[in-house]
């Protein structure tokens, strides 16, 4: 089980879950933030960081939101519009940095 960034945080992007992410595992699109479930530890350290209550534990994602689950591990495992390779699992959301996409289902919100 993973962390889910949820609709929230669509076109807030405190970025306050960076911040405090012990792994570098929540990524930067363009409208939204996004977790990466293979990096993820499930610490938690996130949720309660995020001021806008968009991020939830896997298990516990409202039903009405539960489509952002796949959205999150899509965003690493299928190309992003405008790439040709998925993100896969780069380890290091700083590294990388903005990413300037958002998966399909974010970008028509």
């Amino acid at each position: 089980m993973t962390h889910v960034v949820t609709a929230g945080c669509v076109d807030v992007l405190d970025r306050a879950c960076l911040a405090v992410c012990p792994v570098d595992c929540i990524y930067e699109g363009a409208r939204s933030m996004y977790i990466n479930p293979q990096e993820c530890i499930d610490c938690g350290a996130c949720q309660p960081a995020c001021p806008n209550e968009a991020i939830f534990y896997e298990e516990d994602v409202p039903a009405e939101l539960t489509a952002f689950v796949g959205v999150n591990e899509s965003f690493f495992a299928a190309p992003l519009p405008g790439r040709d390779e998925p993100l896969g699992t780069p380890r290091s959301s700083r590294k990388l940095g903005p990413v300037g996409v958002d998966h399909p289902h974010v970008a028509q919100l």
